[in-house]
């Protein structure tokens, strides 16, 4: 988010892409163990490298002696509690953040995804709407947002919001691994649901290898619409892949 570069912790994939940093974390010198001695890097470095190591608890620690306070290491401290599992504890951390820097969009769409995760999806739209407000151009926040959407069943919003994110970063979803913890909640039609719009956006924007992937993980969630497959316009040039006939003609087996 923001204009300068985030590092998204991958251990838990809560709205997408779950809970954001407000600055990359520092790269790890030496595989393993504790970070090096204090004289060798700053206070929040060495947090930070207790964070790419998933070290939460020394994180935490070290985040709290980091002074002054700010809005930066709140949100950090936040995460490290996501990161835990400890949702009651990364809210009131993401909540001390924004009382701190009101506009603070990556707080605000971090506190989203712990309401997500709580299920409480309108909570989490109206924070990921205010987030997006803040950091229009956020492909993370699109789709966050329009992963709260497609929560409250609301396709068009999703699919709105999905595309948008596609198009300020194409290649977001591929570099993420894929939907994680989040859509995995949800029943396979769901996913399938999911993995067929997702097929189409990327069919839409001119990638039908990647739509293709999607077409097989809707088939294997259960997808039954095949008429749109073979029908759709927008999946012509799918149609044109010799790997499409081959999956019409021998669909993978429903999970």
């Amino acid at each position: 988010m923001k204009s300068m570069h985030f590092t998204r912790l991958s251990s838990m994939t809560v709205a997408l892409l779950g809970p954001c940093l407000t600055a990359g974390l520092a790269q790890e010198a030496v595989p393993g163990g504790p970070p090096g001695p204090p004289s060798a890097v700053s206070l929040e470095q060495r947090a930070d490298l207790f964070m790419a190591r998933k070290m939460f608890r020394e994180a935490i620690e070290a985040y709290g002696r980091i002074e002054p306070v700010t809005a930066v290491t709140l949100n950090k401290i936040g995460v490290a509690y996501q990161q835990q599992y400890d949702h009651a504890e990364a809210r009131r951390y993401y909540q001390s953040a924004i009382r701190a820097k009101p506009d603070f969009a990556e707080a605000i769409n971090n506190l989203g995804t712990v309401y997500y995760t709580r299920r409480s999806y309108r909570r989490a739209t109206a924070l990921y709407k205010r987030a997006l407000a803040l950091q229009p151009l956020s492909a993370t926040i699109h789709i966050n947002l329009g992963m709260a959407w497609l929560a409250r069943h609301n396709d068009a919003e999703w699919q709105r919001h999905l595309q948008r994110a596609l198009e300020l970063d194409p290649g977001i979803l591929e570099r993420r691994g894929g939907y994680g913890v989040m859509i995995e909640e949800r029943s396979t039609t769901e996913r399938a649901k999911f993995d067929f719009y997702m097929a189409r956006l990327y069919a839409r924007n001119g990638k039908p290898e990647l739509a293709l992937q999607y077409i097989r993980k809707a088939l294997e969630c259960g997808f039954k619409e095949r008429n749109k497959l073979l029908e759709d316009e927008d999946f012509a040039a799918v149609r044109k892949l010799p790997e499409f006939d081959e999956l019409m003609k021998r669909p993978p087996k429903v999970l």
